[in-house]
């Protein structure tokens, strides 16, 4: 999308700074043209914080289908408004819903902008927000009223899990299993229990399940195993959410289901998914997909934080001024047991 730029007093243009991931294993910061103006409904937001996630590492790792290279990553951004327009003050604190749809296929007009057929996510179909300046459509921008800067840049993550509890339908008293325990997983784990689930966790990874007991008090936890369905467990659970990107532990998961369950599939993998059809017509299980999120699931999230619901200090493990990413990113990366979230600051 063309745009002007700003230009310095010698008549040079502003430049800012981008954490780009040039190809697979390389990532730099980089300098592009500081944006000056937006066309008619789109805005210019000056970034202020950005989460790194598991999409951002997959793409410096080389494992994401949907990108070109080079690509500036970034897409779980806070932002304040450069310029004001009719309802946004300059200065005003916004979350960016990173999820550009198209508003002309039929899932647009179902009202399901989430799952587009043209959309175009920031940071993967398209330069995302990790630079100092970026021009979004208007109507992605959400007030963070009561938000620190912070916070506003963990609602995109925690909107994926607060979606896909809307997803699978009345929770209250449910016994909810969530498998895999990082970010989105506990994502997911929190607005399950806010709605009255009883939360039971599962993962391969001992730190994991050990952190989210300590910092968010998840006791029933489990490791992947056979032996699960015992006790009181024996006749499954309810609804079981994945959060693991593995096929084998979406496959895994099927006979952990009760009779009259259902099985929402969050995260998404490339393989083919197998399960004995007997099994599953006997249980009358539905199997639901959840992607992204909708603006009412950025609102439930933002107002669970401003009602001290989520604990955003306990998911936020480190910050990392600009400045200091480049030199981080491939440690951040490989370290990704016990790392919740990452933030880089403007």
């Amino acid at each position: 999308m063309k745009h002007e730029t700003a230009t310095t007093a010698d008549g040079k243009n502003a430049r800012m700074p981008c954490g780009v991931v040039v190809e697979p294993g390389v990532f730099r910061l980089a300098e592009q043209d500081l944006p000056l103006e937006a066309p008619d409904g789109w805005v210019l937001v000056d970034i202020r914080a950005v989460g790194l996630c598991g999409t951002d590492y997959h793409i410096f790792e080389g494992k994401h289908p949907f990108l070109n290279y080079p690509r500036v990553i970034g897409h779980e951004l806070s932002g304040r408004i450069a310029k004001a327009t009719g309802s946004l003050k300059e200065g005003e604190l916004v979350v960016i819903n990173p999820y550009l749809s198209c508003g002309r296929c039929r899932a647009c007009r179902k009202g399901k902008p989430n799952c587009c057929e043209n959309i175009e996510v920031l940071g993967v179909h398209r330069d995302g927000g990790m630079c100092s300046r970026i021009m979004v459509p208007e109507t992605n921008l959400y007030r963070a009223s009561g938000l620190s800067e912070l916070q506003a840049a963990m609602v995109e993550f925690l909107a994926i899990g607060a979606h896909a509890v809307r997803r699978a339908g009345e929770l209250k008293a449910e016994r909810v299993l969530v498998t895999g325990a990082g970010p989105i997983g506990l994502g997911t784990a929190l607005f399950a229990r806010i709605q009255g689930a009883d939360v039971h966790l599962l993962d391969l990874s001992e730190a994991r399940l050990r952190q989210a007991g300590e910092k968010f008090g998840f006791e029933k936890q489990y490791f992947a195993g056979p032996d699960i369905l015992t006790g009181p467990l024996s006749d499954g659970f309810d609804v079981i959410f994945d959060a693991t990107g593995s096929a084998r532990a979406i496959e895994a998961g099927f006979p952990l289901l009760a009779h009259g369950s259902r099985y929402v599939l969050v995260s998404v993998v490339k393989d083919q998914i197998r399960f004995d059809d007997p099994e599953f017509h006997k249980r009358e299980t539905q199997i639901i997909g959840s992607r992204n999120a909708t603006a009412e699931d950025f609102e439930t999230v933002m107002q669970a934080i401003r009602d001290g619901l989520i604990d955003t200090d306990a998911l936020c493990s480190l910050t990392i001024p600009v400045q200091d990413v480049a030199g981080q990113f491939e440690a951040l990366s490989s370290d990704r047991e016990t790392l919740i979230k990452a933030v880089v600051t403007f």
